[in-house]
């Protein structure tokens, strides 16, 4: 029932042998803008309006904030779109942190993402309920962060399904959203017009009595603290350089047209909104977003005032979706360089990052009952890490086209916007710590650097870990152990299946499966003449990139396992092979066995597994327990297995 359940929720497996695959699950421009471009337009429901509350006093502020509000998008949209000339295969700041500056400022970049994609996805749900709630009764209040959290799980389960399938559930919600904002923002101006000369020349007045009173270094630093404040409009912008996996081919044409659509969409939608607070007149009401007084002071009535708020919201819960499509991929970068446990570099049957998924859904969840759903503070958490990331991702550029200037022509042409991004981002990170540090910045700076430790602790175990094993040398044990004197001449084509028979099964000609092999022909002297090798080419996200990667794996999959017949056959053993590929390696090798079980009544099955002087609690985290899981499953089916130890001391 269970298992029924499973398939309705999250759908049936994906056939990997597709060849239409990577076109079904990839995104074209348009859906990439939906998904992944969502969390930075939906940013316009509060990275406005806190940048127009702290001008509230100073109004002729209002059209310089805007200007900059919009240079500032292009600005940062662009040197994205650089990145993702110069990184095609994605992974964004984390990437471009590590190769430019060094893995200890990747780790840095990549927590800090991973701590902002969690949070980018409470912000939204909490600040989409906030919409709503700007018009439901008062009395439902209670059921605000129930609401938030359910939220959260139906993203989850969506997720699970395909990038693909969650993004199309959200497409009408998107255009929903641009439609009504369309006309707000055109109820506003048009509706306005005749207002505008007045509100200028007010506004003139009001910058020459702000200098008369406080001076130029007054207004600038008003102007440096709101703008801060408002950084919240530029959280996002770096969702498409760490997506580009998703794309569809030409992957890098269709991520940089995805970062067009953004950031236009999104200095439309937030340059707008602040300037259409100025000319309204909008303030701060209790119990009310001022998107929601906003929507009133246009003058459609409440209907088209809901219609915004739902639109609003529903905007929101997809740039929650942004957590689930990219925090993920982070992780899986991080886990592929070891500094989490590598199982987050696993593939569902859905092809989807599912533990990462469950991993960022369940922080999410956290931090939103943690928090109690208050959306300012969330904001304050939430806008400081994106700008370490950015800061980072700047520096690493400047200091790529500094370096390779006498290799790159253009170098002159594209240092400039690296530069002025890292001075802005810098900028705005410093002032968001000096400002918020006490209201919610050291509750992520905590978060994080935890993060960060805890990484550089999972990096340096699994270092020991190798070096350890890389100790046990195939090709050392091979000819040093391995007893040669009935070697055949020749591999048999065929294996006789009336004789008793080893299965072996390996993950890839390595001093484990080797180290097998010679306990098999030691502990068993003349019991096998004929072995049978089993292998499941994994598809994680290292690999899954495309049809010629797969491609490579079944081919890699396929030379390791002649290496071992050849091995084998020395030893004076005929010798077979069935691998195939999956996202599973229990699943299909389970299957695997069944056939081989078949083919080979008097089979007994094998596996080399690691194991250790004293077993701590993290082993069971940091490692797989693949050959248990599947000794488990064959046992069941009543085909015998030995678990084979490999023994690895402390080190």
């Amino acid at each position: 029932m269970l298992a029924t359940l499973r398939r309705l929720l999250i759908g049936r497996p994906r056939d990997l042998r597709d060849p239409a695959l990577f076109h079904k699950v990839s995104l074209v421009a348009f859906l990439a803008w939906v998904g992944l471009g969502a969390d930075g337009l939906s940013s316009s429901a509060y990275g406005p309006e806190e940048a127009f509350k702290a001008l509230q006093d100073h109004p002729g502020l209002v059209f310089p904030m805007f200007l900059a509000m919009t240079a500032t998008v292009f600005v940062i949209s662009y040197a994205y779109s650089r990145i993702i000339e110069h990184f095609p295969a994605g992974g964004g700041g984390y990437v471009v942190a590590t190769k430019l500056l060094g893995a200890p400022f990747g780790v840095v970049s990549g927590c800090a993402l991973l701590v902002d994609y969690v949070l980018t996805t409470s912000v939204s749900i909490a600040a989409g309920a906030d919409q709503l709630w700007s018009f439901l009764p008062l009395g439902w209040a209670a059921y605000k962060v129930p609401f938030e959290a359910a939220a959260i799980l139906f993203l989850v389960v969506l997720n699970l399904r395909g990038v693909k399938e969650s993004v199309n559930v959200l497409v009408p919600i998107f255009c929903f959203f641009v439609l009504t904002h369309l006309l707000l923002l055109g109820g506003a101006f048009v509706g306005h017009a005749a207002q505008i000369p007045l509100i200028a020349a007010q506004s003139r007045e009001g910058l020459r009595s702000g200098f008369a009173a406080i001076g130029l270094a007054g207004l600038f630093k008003t102007f440096a603290w709101a703008y801060a404040q408002g950084a919240g409009t530029y959280t996002g912008i770096e969702a498409v350089s760490n997506g580009v996996q998703v794309m569809r081919e030409p992957k890098v044409p269709t991520a940089k047209r995805t970062m067009v659509y953004m950031a236009t969409s999104l200095a439309i939608t937030a340059g707008g909104i602040l300037l259409a607070y100025l000319i309204v007149g909008a303030r701060p009401e209790e119990g009310k977003t001022l998107n929601a007084v906003l929507a009133e002071r246009v003058g459609f009535g409440r209907g088209f005032t809901i219609a915004v708020l739902v639109a609003e919201a529903a905007l929101l819960v997809i740039a929650a979706q942004t957590g689930f499509l990219d925090g993920p991929r982070v992780m899986a970068n991080m886990a592929h360089d070891s500094w989490l446990p590598h199982r987050f570099s696993a593939l569902s049957e859905r092809l989807t990052i599912h533990y990462g998924i469950l991993l960022m859904g369940g922080a999410a969840l956290a931090t939103l009952l943690l928090t109690g759903g208050n959306t300012d503070r969330l904001v304050t958490m939430y806008s400081i890490n994106v700008f370490v990331t950015f800061s980072l991702t700047e520096l690493g550029m400047c200091r790529f086209w500094i370096a390779e200037r006498r290799r790159q022509p253009g170098w002159l042409k594209h240092l400039p916007v690296h530069a002025v991004g890292l001075l802005l981002c810098s900028s705005i990170l410093v002032l968001q710590l000096a400002e918020k540090f006490r209201d919610g910045g050291k509750e992520t700076a905590l978060i994080t650097c935890s993060l960060i430790a805890l990484c550089f602790l999972i990096r340096r175990y699994y270092r020991g870990v190798q070096a350890r094993l890389c100790r046990i040398d195939p090709d050392r044990l091979a000819s040093e152990d391995a007893p040669s004197s009935r070697a055949l001449t020749e591999n048999p084509s065929r294996l006789d299946p009336s004789k008793r028979t080893a299965v072996l099964l390996v993950g890839g000609y390595n001093g484990t499966g080797v180290h097998a092999l010679l306990s098999i022909h030691r502990l068993f002297p003349g019991d096998y003449g004929q072995i049978v090798f089993v292998s499941v080419g994994v598809v994680d996200t290292a690999n899954f990139k495309g049809v010629d990667e797969v491609q490579n794996l079944a081919e890699e999959t396929q030379r390791s396992l002649d290496r071992y017949i050849a091995l084998a056959n020395r030893m004076g053993m005929a010798a077979a092979t069935r691998c195939a590929l999956g996202t599973d390696a229990v699943e299909e090798a389970e299957k695997l066995c069944s056939q081989v079980a078949r083919e080979f009544p008097r089979s007994t099955f094998f596996s080399g597994k690691v194991v250790f002087q004293r077993e701590k609690w993290y082993h069971w985290i940091l490692h797989n327990q693949t050959a248990y899981a599947i000794q488990r499953r064959l046992e069941w089916q009543g085909m015998p297995m030995i678990v084979l130890p490999v023994r690895i001391r402390e080190a």
